[in-house]
Order: C-alpha cells, then sequence, then structure tokens
C-alpha cells in the first residue's frame, strides 16, 4: 500500500481529529496496509470495533501472542441449542494487529463498538486484497461501495454504526488525532452517523462474561484468517525484523518447498527414486495451474481447497495429503502450563467446543470472507498396524491386478510400440539430394553439412524414410540399473486375461510388505516384459534354458529373446544398452531397439511402476476406495 495522499484523506477524514480506514477482516494485506500508516502519521488514539467489554481480554490474549487465543462472548441460546460470538486473537487480523501495535508504541485504545445481547454478523463477497499491493486502499474501498450492503432501519448494525459515530464525537474532546478502524461495509454509513449526528441507542445487557481461552492446534485453522503456516511465517518475519510485503504469494512457495521435503521423508527408502520426479519444473507448473483456478474463482490468490486439489491432481493423494497436514502446522503451541490454566477450545465452521465437550452455535466477529465446506476425496496412507493385519489376512491362492493399471500401462506399452517400429524405419532412412520431391522432409543435418554459401545453389537434401518392415511383440522396460535382487524379491509371469492384455513377466518389490486396503497391496516394478498378441510362454523365471543370465535385468532380455517371434526387441533402459544385453538378444538372432527412459516423464514412469495386487477378483468392487490415483 502507498503512503496517503490528498485523495486519501479527503475519503477517510471525517474531521480535522478523525481519520477513518476502512478495513476488511481476515487478511494480512489490509494488516500491513494499517501497519504503513503507522509510518506516516502519529496518532494518539485508536478507536476500534469492538465493545469496550472485551478490552480487558482482548489485550491480555494479545500479550500471549504468537499462542493464539479467542475471546468467548456467551449468548442465549438459539432454538434451543448454545450460542456465543467470539473473537480470534490471530496475529494477521487487522484489528488485532493494530491493538499489538498500539500497545507496543503505548498509544491509547478505545473501544467504541456497542454491546449487544446477540450478535447478528453481516457477510458479503468482498473483493481480495491481495490488490492493495498495486491500488490504495481509498481505490480500493471505492470499488468495494456500490456492491456493500445497506444498514436496514432499526436493524442492530444500524444502531452499532450510531453508537461508534456517538464514541467518535467523545474521542474528539480528549485527543487530537484519532484512527477509526472500521469495516469497510459500515463504512460510509459512520460517515453519514458521524456528519448527521444521528441519534443512538444505548447499549445492550450482555448474557455472559467475555472469557479468554486458548485453540486446541488442530483446529486454528478454522479461526485464523491465513492459513497457520502462513501465519507462523508473519510471525518469524515479524520477529526477525523481516520485510513481510510479498508473503502471501512467497509463503505458498515455502509452503510447497516444505511439503516437498517432509513428503521426501515420510516416502519408503525402495520408494525414494521414484519420488525425484517432484521437481522445480513440475512445481512451477503446479503454481501456474493454481493460478489460474484461483481466477477462475474470482479470487487473486488461493485458498487451501485450491492448493491441495492442484496437488492432488499434479502429484497424486500422497502429496496432497502432506501439503493439506503441513498448511494446518502452527508451531507456536501453548506450554503445559497455560493448558492445564486454561484448557483449550476446539473450533470448527460456526460451532465452538469447550474442553468438557458443549458444542455451541458460534459467530465470528472478525469474520472476514465467507466460508462454506467443499468436499475433496483423498486416500491417506494407512498406519502400519492395519497395513500388518491386512497382510495377515492375505490368501496366498488368489491374486489379480487392478484393470484401470492394466489399460493404462497396455495404453502406454502401444504407445512404444509405435515409436520403437518409428526408430526401426529411421534407421533404414535414406538421403539424396533434392531434384523434384522433398519425400519425407529435409534433412537439415546433410544438407548443413555439405552446405557451401560460395555456391549459387547449394544443394539441398532430403530423405525417404521407408515403411517399417515385421513388428515388435516383445517390449521390455527396465527401470532401474543394477536392479538390486534382495529389493526386487518377487518374480512372477501373468497371463492375460482377454486378447486386449499383453502376457506380463516381471520383478518387483512385494506388495505384502506395503498393503494399502483390506485385499489390496501395492508393489512397484523393477523390470518388465510385455508380449503382444498374448500367448502362454513357460515361466521365465522357472526356464532352466534361462540359468545363464547372471542379472534380473539379464534374465528378462534372454526370456524376451527366446519366446519373440519377431526379429526386433524394445528395450526401454535409462542406461543405453550394455554389451552383455546385446550379445544375449544375438544369441537368440533378435536385435534390440533401445529406447531412453527419460524420454518420458518422471511422473509418468512413477505411476507407471506403481501397481496394486488384489486377492481375489471380488476385490475389485471396492478396491477404487484404497488405491489411490
Amino acid at each position: 500500500m502507498s503512503p496517503l495522499s490528498q485523495q486519501d484523506n479527503a475519503v477517510f477524514r471525517l474531521s480535522p481529529r478523525v481519520h477513518v480506514v476502512p478495513i476488511r477482516h481476515g487478511s494480512a494485506d489490509v494488516a500491513r496496509a494499517i501497519r504503513e500508516l503507522w509510518l506516516e502519521h502519529r496518532f494518539d488514539c485508536v478507536a476500534l470495533p469492538l465493545p469496550a467489554s472485551v478490552e480487558n481480554p482482548v489485550e491480555e490474549g494479545i500479550r500471549r501472542l504468537p499462542v493464539v487465543s479467542v475471546v468467548v462472548m456467551p449468548e442465549p441460546d438459539h432454538n434451543e441449542r448454545p450460542a456465543c460470538s467470539y473473537i480470534p486473537l490471530d496475529p494477521c487480523q487487522p484489528v488485532i494487529s493494530t491493538i499489538r501495535t498500539a500497545m507496543e508504541e503505548g498509544i491509547d485504545r478505545a473501544y467504541i463498538d456497542r454491546d449487544v445481547t446477540a450478535y447478528e454478523p453481516v457477510e458479503y463477497p468482498a473483493p481480495d486484497p491481495y490488490a492493495l499491493k498495486s491500488v490504495s486502499l481509498a481505490s480500493f474501498s471505492g470499488a468495494a461501495l456500490p456492491f456493500l450492503p445497506y444498514p436496514k432501519p432499526q436493524s442492530q448494525r444500524w444502531s452499532r454504526i450510531k453508537w461508534m459515530a456517538f464514541k467518535l464525537h467523545e474521542l474528539e474532546l480528549d485527543y487530537r488525532s484519532i484512527l477509526c478502524v472500521c469495516s469497510v461495509e459500515d463504512w460510509p454509513w459512520l460517515r453519514d452517523a458521524y456528519q448527521n449526528r444521528w441519534p443512538y441507542e444505548l447499549p445492550e445487557p450482555l448474557a455472559g462474561r467475555p472469557v479468554l481461552h486458548l485453540v486446541e492446534p488442530r483446529t486454528l485453522y478454522f479461526l485464523l484468517c491465513e492459513l497457520p503456516f502462513l501465519t507462523e511465517l508473519f510471525e518469524q518475519r515479524r520477529a526477525e525484523a523481516r520485510s513481510d510485503a510479498h508473503l502471501s504469494v512467497d509463503g505458498i512457495k515455502e509452503l510447497l518447498l516444505e511439503t516437498q521435503l517432509r513428503w521426501l521423508a515420510t516416502r519408503p527408502a525402495r520408494l525414494r527414486q521414484e519420488s525425484n520426479w517432484v521437481t522445480p519444473q513440475l512445481l512451477q507448473m503446479y503454481l501456474r495451474y493454481v493460478r489460474n483456478l484461483a481466477l477462475g474463482e474470482r479470487r487473486l490468490t488461493p485458498d487451501l481447497y485450491t492448493l491441495t486439489l492442484a496437488a492432488k491432481q499434479f502429484a497424486g493423494d500422497e502429496f496432497a495429503v502432506t501439503l493439506l497436514e503441513t498448511a494446518k502446522r502452527y508451531r507456536y503451541e501453548p506450554d503445559e502450563t497455560l493448558r492445564a490454566a486454561s484448557p483449550p477450545y476446539s473450533l470448527g465452521l460456526g460451532l465452538l467446543e469447550s474442553p468438557e465437550g458443549h458444542l455451541s452455535i458460534a459467530k465470528n466477529r472478525l469474520g472476514g470472507a465467507p466460508a462454506s465446506w467443499r468436499t475433496l476425496s483423498l486416500k491417506p496412507r494407512q498406519d502400519l498396524r492395519k497395513r500388518r493385519q491386512w497382510a495377515y489376512r492375505w490368501n496366498p491362492l488368489g491374486q489379480c491386478s487392478w484393470p484401470p493399471e492394466d489399460n493404462r500401462i497396455e495404453g502406454f506399452t502401444a504407445h512404444v510400440r509405435e515409436q520403437s517400429k518409428a526408430l526401426l524405419g529411421e534407421d533404414l532412412a535414406r538421403v539424396d539430394k533434392f531434384t523434384t520431391s522433398i519425400r519425407d522432409g529435409i534433412d537439415m543435418r546433410e544438407t548443413l553439412r555439405h552446405w557451401n554459401p560460395r555456391k549459387k545453389s547449394p544443394h539441398i537434401y532430403v530423405k525417404e524414410i521407408p515403411p517399417s518392415r515385421g513388428a515388435v511383440e516383445m517390449v521390455v522396460f527396465i527401470f532401474e540399473v543394477p536392479a538390486d535382487p534382495d529389493k526386487f524379491s518377487w518374480q512372477a509371469t501373468w497371463y492375460a486375461e482377454h486378447v486386449e492384455e499383453s502376457t506380463l513377466c516381471f520383478y518387483a518389490t512385494p506388495f505384502l510388505e506395503n498393503m494399502v486396503g483390506p485385499g489390496i497391496g501395492q508393489s512397484q516394478y523393477g523390470g518388465t516384459l510385455f508380449q503382444f498378441p498374448p500367448r502362454p510362454i513357460p515361466d521365465i523365471w522357472e526356464d532352466p534354458r534361462l540359468d545363464f543370465a547372471q542379472t534380473l535385468e539379464e534374465r528378462l532380455i534372454a526370456g524376451a529373446a527366446l519366446h519373440s517371434l519377431e526379429k526386433h526387441i524394445t528395450l526401454v533402459s535409462p542406461i543405453p544398452p550394455l554389451a552383455r544385453w546385446k550379445r544375449i538378444a544375438r544369441t537368440f538372432e533378435r536385435k534390440l531397439i533401445p529406447v531412453s527412459l527419460s524420454r518420458f516423464s518422471g511422473q509418468t514412469v512413477a505411476r507407471l511402476r506403481r501397481f496394486h495386487v488384489l486377492n481375489g477378483h471380488e476385490i475389485r468392487s471396492f478396491a477404487g476406495e484404497f488405491i489411490q490415483g
């Protein structure tokens, strides 16, 4: 936010002594804009949109910051259910930040709102305060003016506005320079009530005394206006006297990096190599996608739902769950002495639960944008005890695959076959000088190699790729070189269930060590052999004709060369074919077509390597509830 201009002063100054600043509750950007006012002007009193009855508990809770508290104000029962309103002592709330700064600077505070027996909140779709980074507060408030809800006559809101206007006239008798922090939805009518001196009504009696309580850390997300992780970053920057001007965006990047570190730390050791596909490039694409999702919802900054949804779509359920847990983390927790003296309350969306378990309807007096529940299906990793129970109940006489994964990898294998056919045709390509036709295109390499600028008409070379002959029956994938026999201790041959499925030979990690659901084990390929069209072949892991192979990779290649009806075998691996692999293929009069594994994205390879084993066909009916996408 830029310093106050003459336009700002003309709009916000009620009198030579009163300067009113309209704010939107629940925004760290607005809190920062108020802090900049302290640098430009000197005030001897701050008028706050809170009732005088909460002054002592609010300021006591602010002294506890960065430990978050809440001031609870009891109200009469609503529809035979307990009710209350509350004030979140959130360091990113503009009102709380203003009180905190005034206390540190020794400036008087005046709580000018009217006490009411039952608070009636006002909600409206306010613009995103992130715009304050490029526009002034006067422009921001002026743009919202046509859409502000008008206070109805005789309503509680209108009575509160007239009482605040009366209190401002009282403060003018004692102070020379007053900063009035006012909700943006009340600002135009507060100005009107102040200038016209509308008659006011006395405060209402309270249903109970306001009380200060701690908040259960796991429910802070429902209290804080920013993500708990971002609130923690704001407090760290404050303690280190560092700028937080761009933290609303940079904090999202720090959240991603922290999530990546925590996600990698929780991955099993056998899956560490698989996890390296979450690269800076992928995170950049993720941030671009998050920006587009936020703009589609008419927001400039994303909420937690948008961040988690994008994480699920880009990196899977486990990464999304880790991001969700990281975003809700807040390390400034109360100590045991404070918890024993004041047991914490738990909050929900419009609910508050006491330590005794009593639920009350709760209304936020500093509420920001309206909140609502949205559903997102995530499948977290199950705890170790459950996975052990599922492994113990496994029936060794029945196992099958998960059809969606079969379809996915069969489609990918068909794509690799087409690519290998194209590579096979390029090996037979012929290059000639251009005469009358460019044939299959200009060969730039040959053209540049023979290019002579001194000639008036340099020769152009074209290439002709003859149609490939034969087909590719066997496709071999090798994902890790060298393959560790201890890690990939499970070797098997699976036969096709129908004509659209390949015969599959593979070595993989044991699925019983990674159970993800009842009768559902997760494994990871180390290497695979796909034979299409399918036909029965002997199990290559028990075939004595292949006992000469010294490694798992060699046995897989030898099995493909032994049973292939075609001359060429596609080999997809992270390294070029070793001399011994080529020698094994020549022994069976076969030739390897190498395809680099790096041609495919790490995310694609990671998804293809992960597969699930079901303990019978009946498990397919509910496996989708446990298997991550």
